[in-house]
Formats: C-alpha cells, sequence, structure tokens
C-alpha cells in the first residue's frame, strides 16, 4: 500500500510537471509543433510516465524512510512531537513575518529567505522538543503547587520503588535486609497495606495482635534508624478487595517491585509480569551449600515421619531427615549426607548416621 502511494505522488508530481512545461518543451525545444505533441493532456501523461519510470529505483529507499519516520513517532512520546509541533509552527510562523523584509535584499534575497526559514523552523523544533512541558502547560493550564508535588512524590524511575506487603512487614527480617544495604530504592508502603496491619494490631486474637504490633515496630524502626527513604503512599482502588490485589495493580502503575515472603503472592506477581523480591527465596539461596558425601555434625530433635527416621536442624534452620536417627534423639551424632532436595519450602537434607556407615 506504501509503494503504491509514493509511486501515485510521483505520477502527480510528474504529470504537473509535464503540464506545465511540456507544450513549451516540445514547441521551442525540440521544434515540433505536431498537435498530439503540442496537447497539454499528452504531456501530462507522458510527464507522469517518465517520472515513474525515472523514479523506480527510489521508490523503495523513500518507503524506508517512510516506514522508519513512522516507527520513531510511534516510540516518541505525544508530549515530545506535541511539543516540537508547536515550536517549529511558532518558528515558521516567525519566519513568514520576517520574509518580506529579507526578500528586499539584492541578489541573495530569495536564497537568504529559503535558509532562514529552515533555521527558524529547525531551532523552534528544538526550543519546542526541550521546553515541551512548559508549552503543554501554557495551554492545557498550570498545575497548582499540590498538584506538582502528588506528582513528584509519585514518580518513580523503573524498579526504583518497592512496594512492601503486610506478610513482609510482620516478618521482621525487611528492616535487618534494608540495614545491610541490599535493598535500595524507595520502600513505598500503601496506605491499605498499613490499615490492614493495623487491622490485625487491633486483633482481639492475642497472637494476631502480637503480629500486628511487631509489624508497626518494625516499620518504625526502618523510618527512624535506617538510612533508607520510606514513603507512605495515600492510594486505594475502591473496585478492588484484596489487598494483595491492590498491591499488583499499584505496583504495574509505579512500574516498580513486590518485596513479600508470601508464596500465593509470588505466584501471582509471576502471572501477571511484576517483578517480585521474596525474602524467603533470598534466604534458601544464601543458605550454605552441602554436598552428598559431607559429614555434619547435628543434634537429633525429634523423630521423623517414617519409621526410625530422626530429625535435626542446622543453624540456618535447613531440615535434615536421618535415616535410622531416632535413636540418637536428644544427642549429637556424626552424620553422611546421602542426598539434598530443593523444594518450593526450603532445602531438604537426607543423611544417615557415620556409625551406621562404618558398620556397613
Amino acid at each position: 500500500m506504501m509503494k503504491r502511494f509514493v509511486h501515485l505522488f510521483f505520477a502527480v508530481i510528474g504529470a504537473v510537471l509535464g503540464y506545465t512545461f511540456g507544450p513549451d518543451l516540445f514547441l521551442h525545444l525540440l521544434n515540433v509543433h505536431t498537435k498530439p505533441f503540442t496537447s497539454s493532456v499528452f504531456c501530462a501523461a507522458l510527464g507522469s510516465a517518465l517520472f515513474i519510470l525515472s523514479t523506480t529505483w527510489l521508490v523503495n529507499y523513500v518507503v524506508t524512510m517512510i516506514r522508519w519516520m513512522e516507527d520513531r513517532l510511534q516510540k516518541t512520546p505525544l508530549a515530545d512531537i506535541l511539543g516540537g509541533t508547536v515550536g517549529m509552527v511558532m518558528g515558521l510562523l516567525m519566519a513568514y513575518l520576517v520574509a518580506p523584509t529579507i526578500r528586499d535584499i539584492p541578489v541573495v534575497g530569495m536564497a537568504v529567505q529559503f535558509f532562514v526559514s529552515l533555521l527558524l523552523a529547525y531551532l523552534g523544533l528544538r526550543i519546542g522538543f526541550t521546553k515541551r512541558e512548559d508549552l503543554l502547560n501554557l495551554f492545557a493550564g498550570r498545575l497548582t503547587t499540590k498538584e506538582k508535588d502528588k506528582d513528584k512524590r509519585f514518580s518513580f524511575r523503573p524498579g526504583e520503588a518497592k512496594l512492601l506487603d503486610t506478610s513482609v512487614i510482620i516478618d521482621g527480617r525487611i528492616a535487618d535486609l534494608v540495614q545491610t544495604g541490599f535493598l535500595d530504592g524507595v520502600l513505598v508502603i500503601p496506605s491499605f497495606v498499613l490499615e490492614e496491619l493495623q487491622h490485625i494490631a487491633d486483633s482481639a486474637d492475642v497472637l494476631k495482635r502480637n503480629r500486628g504490633r511487631r509489624g508497626l515496630d518494625v516499620l518504625n524502626r526502618i523510618q527512624k534508624e535506617l538510612k533508607v527513604k520510606v514513603q507512605v503512599m495515600e492510594i486505594d482502588f475502591d473496585d478492588l478487595q484484596e489487598v494483595d490485589t491492590k498491591l499488583v495493580r499499584l505496583a504495574k502503575q509505579l512500574n516498580g517491585k513486590v518485596v513479600t515472603n508470601d508464596f500465593n503472592l509470588n505466584k501471582v506477581c509471576e502471572l501477571q509480569g511484576v517483578p517480585v523480591l521474596n525474602i524467603n527465596d533470598l534466604a534458601n539461596a544464601l543458605k550454605p551449600i552441602v554436598l552428598p558425601g559431607e559429614e555434619l555434625s547435628v543434634q537429633v530433635i525429634k523423630d521423623g515421619k517414617e519409621y526410625n527416621q530422626g530429625v535435626a536442624y542446622l543453624d540456618d534452620g535447613t531440615m535434615i531427615v536421618i535415616e535410622g536417627g531416632r535413636e540418637f534423639i536428644g544427642g549429637k551424632v556424626d552424620v553422611l549426607v546421602t542426598s539434598v532436595l530443593q523444594t518450593s519450602a526450603g532445602r531438604m537434607i537426607f543423611a544417615k548416621p557415620k556409625l551406621l556407615e562404618r558398620a556397613l
């Protein structure tokens, strides 16, 4: 379709040139007085045909350039296009106003007018593009100081906003993580998350009430003791009920990341294409790597689910299932690692007593 349009454009140009100059060309330059050759209609058709044939090699380049310009315009923000267009129009208007004076310059007047028009149009385009926000505010009305502060407060670079959910605040490890400096950017606490945390702190259930109060203490510590920017965002979505759903929508709007240790919220974020930082995944990744055949000295805490099994734990909480370890409950025993299983809940180590290995 684009090629046909370009061919039509060249055909019209050739027809106009043939209609305008064709008869004089045949009469005066070629000295041809035959009626068909001096007809304006014939000259227009001939000019159109000749122009199409002579510009066949140029069509593909023109189509490529048009598509390149179309692609660039699609990727350019509308504010940039409007600002540049307004500036260029103002530059051309100024060139039109000064044109009569420049045209009166002897000999070079027309040439100077042409280059001045190009220069003013280019300068207007650049100034309009640079000052696009001022131009838009001039025509659309200036924002109030309160609205400007709000827009500035709610604007983040991609990935800068880290949205905390209720579970990760109650967990408490987020404060230690921030203190180490591994979590940068701005910690965003939406008002609906803060309301849910307050509701938990006011619960009649003692366990829930303690968890809620611990979450409030964690937030207070992050705001007062740690050198990190914390922003409480007064925002809500009346059409949504679930806090997790609101958090996902807000993360999309801010182009931020959700910080959580909730397995279900983690999956929802992945399905919605929202970046998520899971504290549990980080903790599992930092656990020491144990390979089959290594020796460990552990204390057996309780019996396992299967017959004659014992259960022990490493310092980081990793569970060790010991085959034949039930008789060692309450004491320490040296074990050999037989296998390591990585699950969504964490890492699990299977081992057997070293004494049993020696007996075999």
